[in-house]
């Protein structure tokens, strides 16, 4: 009887955490590619008038802006006392709304999910991509791709105008696989990943050694992509503890499972391999001795961040002495913690692992407030895949109520992400200024005094090419 009232007490929990999570997690909106209605520039160029013009800069909005745009890139921008409209430019008129620079998304999954081919799994990933660019995200990082290379493609075809879509950086596959449960064995002697299912290309790297991680750094590296990401954390331990089914990263008391998925070296390998090839490195770590290796090692973009490298809640002194430890450059290395990811599946299932006591997503908001507190910056990416695609602008709010202001939130997709893209590209993204791409996302309302206007985009251009126009 007791263990009947104890799963039903779970079961309610569960249902109330995912009306929670439905709420604040909206439904993916209809969105068909084929209909959408591209506007490119003129030769005579572009004038947007913008009654609002946020500036992350200053972290506040602009009023009465002219931004000239000539082909993909912003020419001038300031009043109209000193920013003249050129004879014959197209105008347009946003002057009823408030205009941001293009967002950034830093972690997004175009290629979740296995297809038969790899024609299939790049029209997948180019739709999802057309829907973050429709949602005002004219920039997206894809954080792994567990079957394909097939993103490099993507971004190539992309930047050679042979498809519409949002700018696009790349990691490749995962180093390391992150275990939720354990493996199923072959019946035959196989190597690990190639059996009995088609190979996956994030299980058979073989990263059992500092040289074979550097092995696997070189072959991304000629495959060409943008970044390395590597797993320093998995979610079960012994032989699949708590469940076989991959129940949630937690044991029955709400203690965290966070086995190492590499050594101390072989993270230094795959850094140092990186930085070689002008490659940065990005580290999904939830916490404990994987976090500690992650930071230690110098990986560009520590990510998720859960608890901290003593796996205390809130994190620890230790955690924030490692983050505030200047990389090889001097530079002090930012946070990503995403949340779209960790809401709804995840949520019930690390709901039913704890008896309802711990979630990832309820540990992020300790970190996050802490993180905050210390300075370190918070760069946004949501960890959106499959359906989700064009629905992460629902994190600013959730940051805002954490206790940032619009402003910060914003910064977090605009000039913070920019920042940190690899090669050139954040030179060219994230504010509205001369010589910059043209990308511009607008909303009607205001988004310093509402920030869930970013959820509700009625503009978006990249490189001088309107996409979407609903600005009344």
């Amino acid at each position: 009887m007791r263990r009947l009232f104890t799963l039903l007490s779970i079961s309610v929990l569960c249902l109330a955490q995912n009306t929670f999570a439905q709420s604040i997690r909206p439904e993916t909106p209809q969105f068909n590619a084929a209909l959408m209605n591209m506007q490119t520039p003129p030769p005579q160029g572009l004038a947007v008038r913008a009654g609002r013009m946020f500036d992350p800069k200053s972290g506040r909005n602009l009023t009465n802006q002219i931004i000239l745009i000539q082909g993909d890139r912003i020419v001038d921008v300031g009043p109209p006392d000193r920013v003249k409209i050129p004879a014959g430019a197209r105008v347009i008129d946003l002057t009823a709304a408030t205009v941001l620079p293009g967002l950034i998304d830093r972690h997004v999954h175009l290629f979740q999910e296995q297809q038969p081919n790899d024609s299939r799994t790049v029209l997948m990933a180019l739709n999802y991509a057309l829907k973050d660019l429709n949602a005002g995200f004219t920039t997206i990082q894809d954080m792994g791709s567990p079957y394909t290379y097939a993103g490099v493609e993507l971004r190539d075809s992309i930047n050679k105008g042979l498809v519409p879509g949002p700018r696009l950086q790349v990691t490749g596959p995962q180093l390391t696989p992150r275990a939720a449960a354990p493996y199923a064995a072959p019946s035959v002697v196989t190597p690990f990943g190639q059996g009995p299912a088609a190979p996956v290309w994030q299980l058979v790297q073989n990263i059992n050694s500092p040289w074979l991680a550097r092995a696997a750094v070189r072959e991304h590296s000629h495959y060409g992509v943008d970044w390395i990401k590597v797993y320093d954390t998995e979610d079960y331990e012994g032989g699949g503890y708590p469940d076989p089914a991959g129940s949630g990263a937690f044991l029955p008391d709400g203690r965290m499972i966070n086995v190492p998925s590499l050594t101390l070296e072989e993270d230094q390998a795959i850094v140092d391999e990186a930085h070689r090839r002008g490659l940065k490195v990005a580290c999904h770590a939830y916490g404990g001795e994987g976090l500690r290796n992650c930071l230690t090692a110098g990986v560009d973009l520590p990510m998720h961040v859960i608890v901290g490298v003593t796996g205390a809640e809130g994190l620890d002194d230790e955690t924030i002495r490692l983050f505030k430890t200047p990389l090889a450059d001097g530079t002090l290395r930012p946070v990503m913690q995403t949340l779209w990811d960790l809401i709804g599946d995840m949520e019930k299932r690390d709901l039913a692992a704890t008896g309802g006591k711990k979630t990832r997503y309820q540990l992020t908001e300790l970190s996050f407030k802490r993180l905050v507190k210390e300075g370190i910056q918070e760069v946004f990416g949501s960890g959106v895949y499959l359906g989700g695609h064009g629905t992460q602008a629902m994190q600013f709010g959730i940051f805002v109520k954490w206790g940032i202001t619009p402003a910060q939130a914003l910064q977090m997709a605009t000039t913070v992400a920019a920042e940190g893209l690899n090669f050139d590209l954040g030179k060219y993204v994230g504010i509205i200024e001369k010589g910059r791409f043209a990308d511009l996302v607008a909303v009607s309302g205001d988004p310093l005094a509402d920030i869930t206007e970013t959820e509700r985009v009625k503009f978006v251009m990249k490189g001088g090419v309107v996409y979407r126009n609903e600005i009344k």
